[in-house]
């Protein structure tokens, strides 16, 4: 299985001044992109205290020049992993336009008011679902989900509360880079990498 790489390029010219900046120009083109279902689906890789690493996909909620921000349940994997050692990897693989973005940082717990008001923000059934599954651990059967569904859904029929055991974190760059697809594999790979209080930009071999 073999595919050409043709749709465009990546050259320092047409960077953006920041890192931010470029990011914001290419997903608002992913998310015009027919052919890419979720733009903000990315997956996030992990590790535990004891190196050894997890990934997953999840939702990218918030995006600014401070970081990237998902949300999940801090007793969950990722999030125990991301306790003990809180660095992550974000990767957006938009292979339908040609395009990748793979972000590295430290990692922090976003401030209970902005989980308070992004929980607030989401459907009901998304938080009753939120609220009772016990993210990553076993449970006997799928019975068992739906019936602690039911009993938070008769319990709370107007607001559901937020877990306390719910909430953002934000991935705070260090590096950034952007990844073109073009022939002969190639590829454009500029990369945005914090230097102190400065960042600078360099080109790696694909």
């Amino acid at each position: 299985m073999r595919v050409g790489y043709e749709r465009g390029q990546l050259t320092e010219n047409l960077l953006a001044d920041t890192w931010f900046a470029q990011f914001s120009a290419w997903f608002a083109e992913a998310v015009a992109a027919p052919e890419i279902i979720e733009p903000n689906a990315m997956v996030v890789a992990t590790a535990a205290a004891n190196g050894t690493p997890s990934a997953r996909t999840v939702l990218l909620k918030d995006a600014d020049e401070r970081g990237l921000t998902f949300y999940t349940h801090y007793p969950s994997r990722k999030g125990r992993e991301l306790t003990e050692n809180p660095r992550a990897t974000l990767l957006f693989p938009w292979h339908p336009i040609q395009r990748q973005v793979n972000i590295a940082g430290t990692v922090r717990r976003v401030d209970p008011a902005e989980s308070d008001a992004y929980w607030s923000s989401r459907p009901r059934g998304s938080r009753l679902g939120s609220a009772a599954s016990p993210q990553s651990r076993v449970v006997p059967d799928r019975a068992t989900l739906e019936h602690a569904e039911a009993e938070l859904a008769a319990r709370y029929p107007d607001d559901v509360p937020r877990p306390d055991t719910w909430g953002g974190f934000r991935v705070v760059p260090h590096t950034v880079e952007f990844w073109q697809g073009r022939p002969d594999r190639l590829h454009d790979r500029l990369r945005y990498r914090r230097d102190g209080e400065t960042w600078v930009v360099e080109r790696l071999a694909p």
